[in-house]
């Protein structure tokens, strides 16, 4: 049986089914976690999408997962990427009006989550950093990062056999000189994160530990 997500976003298309339980209505940081591609059995429920907002939570986060349009109780049809954008965009806008007083605002997005999290967040003056977690280049050609001077993290496994790591490291190479971006490789670990899923969110909790 389908795990149902315990709220109901309203959207232009209907609504967006969502995960989101803060512990405060008060917190400072935020994070939109974004799934991996829908055609491919990408959902809100995938593990690495569990860990990345299970490693933000444990740091302070309040996050949120969505299901993008045509995915479980989510309205709409699968758009190739401008729809899921406006997906993200509507769960941002929802973030932020419960979430008044923060102020740390980061979007976290896995494999196809990562390119419509990348799009978005570069874009949107309310998004403060960015991570991406298995990057598919063919997916998008990401000219958006040339011109992007927010802090953007890539967390890539090294024997990643979906999104290779030689055209990342080779594209994030091109960028300006100056332009905020760190890579991290996780040894051996494949685009799931297989057996490597505690290092996963070992890194994503090092990188967003508060003082």
């Amino acid at each position: 049986m389908y795990p149902k997500g315990n709220l109901l976003i309203p959207s232009p298309h209907g609504q967006l089914e969502a995960i989101y339980r803060p512990r405060r209505r008060d917190l400072e940081r935020v994070a939109l976690v974004l799934h991996p591609h829908p055609l491919f059995g990408g959902t809100m429920h995938n593990k690495v999408v569990y860990r990345a907002a299970q490693a933000l939570e444990e740091v302070g986060f309040a996050s949120l997962r969505i299901n993008f349009r045509g995915v479980g109780e989510s309205t709409g049809a699968h758009d190739e990427g401008p729809g899921e954008v406006d997906d993200a965009r509507l769960a941002l806008d929802y973030l932020l009006k419960d979430q008044s007083h923060a102020f740390e605002v980061v979007i976290a997005g896995f494999s196809f989550g990562a390119a419509i999290g990348l799009r978005l967040g570069c874009s949107d003056d309310r998004v403060e950093k960015m991570v991406a977690i298995g990057t598919p280049l063919r997916l998008d050609h990401l000219s958006i990062l040339d011109q992007c001077q927010k802090p953007k993290l890539f967390i890539h496994g090294e024997k990643d056999e979906i999104a290779p790591l030689a055209p990342l490291e080779e594209r994030l190479g091109q960028l300006p000189p100056g332009n905020p971006w760190r890579l991290v490789t996780i040894a051996g670990a494949g685009h799931f994160f297989d057996n490597q899923l505690d290092e996963l969110k070992r890194v994503l909790k090092a990188a967003f530990a508060q003082p």
